[in-house]
């Protein structure tokens, strides 16, 4: 019977081939922006519900973005030229992750992105490793995304809408700026069908992992991306 390893504060994490079947890794640790980096590194997130302790994943197969694959639809693309949306980086990280888990009825369900979780990616965004692209209109924020940036990878963590296609012309835009910066790809961790349509793919842990080394050898792009895009 497979036994899920617990983490104390200083231990290293176990390979994330050591998943088991659902894809989780391992339990507790802390939500350190150490940890939670070395986490990425290694091909493996935090992701947990209300209550519950925290839980590290790496699932097999990883969904992903490879940024020239992405499927701009037409409709979308007169809604970026037309709908009169403003897209800023890293202007409000604090407001998007926010955005992300209050929108809808995400809390009342229990959403993972708890205050503990919402304080961790704040301090990585002080630190230059988290980002937001953020969708306005009329100079009001109504959509957006965030994650987390290491080499030339972007680790996405959720996005929300608030307006149609406000999400999606967000995520349209940080194509154009991976594409522009040379990033390998975008991570969306697990598919779903909005992802597929967009162009996203599954691929095998192995080969996750294998892109995930040789984009780390590339420098990451430290600080506010607002003057980059």
């Amino acid at each position: 019977m497979f036994e899920l390893p617990y983490l104390e504060s200083n231990d290293p994490f176990p390979a994330a081939t050591a998943a088991n079947s659902q894809g989780i890794v391992a339990y507790g640790g802390d939500l350190s922006p150490s940890r939670i980096l070395e986490a990425y590194k290694t091909g493996i997130f935090p992701w947990y519900a209300p209550g519950d302790p925290i839980l590290w994943w790496s699932p097999n197969p990883r969904c992903i973005m490879l940024p020239y694959e992405f499927k701009k639809s037409r409709s979308l693309d007169k809604r970026i030229r037309n709908a009169g949306f403003e897209v800023k980086f890293d202007h409000d990280f604090s407001a998007t992750i926010r955005g992300c888990r209050e929108v809808g009825d995400r809390v009342e369900k229990g959403t993972w992105i708890l205050p503990e979780m919402i304080a961790a990616y704040e301090t990585l965004h002080e630190m230059g490793y988290a980002h937001s692209v953020e969708t306005y209109l009329d100079g009001k924020l109504v959509g957006g995304l965030y994650g987390v940036s290491l080499g030339n990878a972007f680790f996405g963590e959720s996005m929300f809408s608030l307006e149609k296609d406000a999400s999606k012309v967000a995520f349209a835009t940080l194509v154009e700026f991976a594409m522009d910066h040379g990033f390998s790809f975008i991570d969306c961790q697990l598919p779903t069908d909005h992802l597929i349509s967009l162009g996203a793919i599954c691929v095998e842990r192995d080969l996750f992992l294998s892109m995930l080394e040789d984009s780390l050898e590339k420098e990451s792009k430290l600080g506010s991306w607002e003057k980059l895009k």
